[in-house]
């Protein structure tokens, strides 16, 4: 991989690997959704696959408020059999919220693009009912995006094809 690939994200196919298909490509792909991994595959509708770790989906209930965190992290694959390439796009999105009193507040983020690293963990603690003493932990997490790419890089790389990172959408279409 040349220093110019490096910057813009993209992995070059191993140059001993055996080219593939792009069927034979998506099966090697969606055959990566172990109980081990911490992120799924799946059809991607107009988008031919996306690869998605749900970092934490938690509700809660407490005295005075009920609370939500939620966080994706996705990765969208376009498939070029010509180009022998897999465009891919990295979307992550968090919601956290809360309702009591006496405030409302609400805050939502959002990227798009390519990520050059990505690690984040939490832990939260509220009550979880109407008993004051059913206080403890109701999430623990923690995130690498490097655990959910190199596995992706690794199959198509081997395969034959090239990982190239795009900043839209549509880009990958």
């Amino acid at each position: 991989m040349g220093f110019m690939d490096s910057l813009k994200g993209i992995a070059r196919a191993k140059p001993d690997a055996i080219f593939i298909s792009k069927t034979e490509l998506k099966k090697k792909l969606l055959d990566l959704n172990q109980d081990n991994l911490p992120f799924k595959i799946e059809d991607g509708g107009e988008i031919e696959l996306v690869a998605e770790w749900k970092i934490v989906d938690a509700t809660w209930y407490e005295i005075f408020a009920k609370a939500g965190l939620e966080k994706t992290h996705k990765i969208w694959l376009s498939f070029d059999e010509g180009g022998k390439t897999v465009k891919v796009l990295e979307e992550s999105f968090s919601v956290d919220w809360r309702a009591g009193v006496p405030s409302i507040s609400l805050k939502a983020e959002k990227f798009q693009g390519r990520s050059i690293g990505n690690k984040s963990f939490g832990v939260g603690y509220a009550f979880k009912g109407v008993d004051p003493l059913s206080y403890g932990q109701v999430y623990n997490y923690r995130f690498d995006v490097s655990e959910m790419k190199n596995p992706l890089i690794q199959v198509i790389n081997n395969a034959g094809w090239d990982f190239v990172p795009v900043l839209t959408k549509k880009k990958l279409i």
